[in-house]
Formats: structure tokens, C-alpha cells, sequence
């Protein structure tokens, strides 16, 4: 029971507050849910002005913008893409790329020995980015970016094919369904094996690399 609100309030770090993920997620989610109710006009229309809607919030309330913008810019994005090629399927466009470009990314970040994942967790919790490149602390990070390389590659290839297909009612679908509650399956995932996994590199915890306390370390016992 404790396990779970634990990974329940590290969600809710994730989806809440001031630099919410939310924010970017939101517009696709509306697209796809008005698309199949709606219709494609209507859809555009919704997801836009959510864009619109979210990005006016954030500013009024004086809080980041970079996932309302990253939301109004992709949104932007696709409906210019498909009045300019005068096709529905081109809606879709965007996010492949933005599939592709986000496998390229994060294995990169693994070659490179500065794993995304845990830059995510920086923009999140404002740890000391030295900590995690610490060598009993990073290959934790890198083994749960690999987690999500295999994530973003599989979910490109179905959504390649659908598209290549033109079957753009299981896309959409697809994309609800590898939005949400695959993220959530993910982050729990991630979450789980990379407290693990810090345990077993036996590395400090983010107060004890704070504190400079020398080894034996107790190690980090909630939040990655």
C-alpha cells in the first residue's frame, strides 16, 4: 500500500503543477477523442484551441510555457501541414517525425553518457545535475532510457505502417491508446526499475551527494 501512493504522488509530480507534461499532452489527446466523435474539422478546431486555451493559462498565471508552446506549436504544426497538402493523413505527419527524431535522441543520450531520462528528472525535481551523471548513479539512468529507445521504436513502426496503409481510424486509436496509459504503464516502469536499480549500484543518495557524505552510501530510497 505504501509502495503504491508512493509511485501514485511521484505521477502526480509528473502530471501536476507548474511544468506539467499535461500542457503538451492535452491537444493530440482532444484531437484523437474529437476526431472519432466529430469528425476531422472539428477535431483540428478542438485541439488548437485547447492549445490556445492552455498556453493563455500558463502565461496569465505567470508559470513556464515550454509544454503549452511545444503543445501550441505542434498542434500549429499539423494543421498547416494538412491544409498545405490538402490530406487528413498528413494531421499525422508531425508526430512521426517527432517519433523518429525522439528514437535518434535518446539513444544518442545513451552513446553520449548523458541518458535523456535523466534530464527528464532534472526538469522535474531540480536535483543536482552532477549527481546523476555520478558513475554508481547513471547507468541506471541509460539502462531506463534504453527502456524507453525500445518503447518509442515499437510504437513508430505500428504507427508508420497504419499510416502507410492510410488506416488513419486505427492510428488514431493507436495513438490514444500509446498515449496515456502506455505513458503511465511506462512511468511506473521506469520508476520502479530505476529505484532498483540504484540499489544495486549502491551510489549515494541526491542528500548524500549534496552533503558529500563518503561511501558506504545509504543510497536513494524514493524518486529517480
Amino acid at each position: 500500500m505504501a509502495k503504491t501512493h508512493e509511485l501514485l504522488d511521484e505521477l502526480r509530480l509528473v502530471f501536476s503543477g507548474k511544468n506539467s507534461i499535461f500542457d503538451s499532452v492535452l491537444p493530440t489527446l482532444l484531437f484523437v477523442i474529437a476526431n472519432a466523435i466529430f469528425g476531422f474539422t472539428v477535431a483540428f478546431w478542438i485541439s488548437l484551441s485547447s492549445s490556445l486555451a492552455v498556453t493563455i493559462y500558463r502565461l496569465a498565471r505567470r508559470q513556464p510555457l515550454r509544454y503549452a508552446l511545444g503543445g501550441l506549436g505542434a498542434a500549429l504544426l499539423a494543421i498547416g501541414l494538412t491544409r498545405l497538402l490538402n490530406s487528413a493523413q498528413a494531421y499525422y505527419l508531425p508526430s512521426l517525425v517527432n517519433g523518429a527524431l525522439t528514437v535518434i535522441v535518446l539513444l544518442g543520450s545513451i552513446v553520449v553518457k548523458r541518458p535523456a531520462v535523466a534530464f527528464t528528472s532534472y526538469i522535474t525535481r531540480r536535483w543536482p545535475l552532477q549527481w546523476y551523471w555520478h558513475p554508481q548513479v547513471r547507468p541506471a539512468y541509460s539502462e531506463v532510457t534504453a527502456i524507453w529507445v525500445v518503447y518509442s521504436a515499437i510504437k513508430l513502426v505500428v504507427q508508420f505502417t497504419l499510416y502507410q496503409e492510410n488506416n488513419l481510424n486505427a492510428l488514431a486509436v493507436f495513438n490514444l491508446v500509446s498515449g496515456w496509459p502506455a505513458l503511465i504503464a511506462l512511468l511506473v516502469v521506469s520508476y520502479v526499475y530505476g529505484l532498483k536499480r540504484l540499489a544495486g549500484l549502491r551510489g549515494p543518495s541526491v542528500v548524500e551527494f549534496q552533503n558529500g557524505t563518503p561511501p558506504p552510501w545509504q543510497g536513494q530510497k524514493r524518486g529517480f
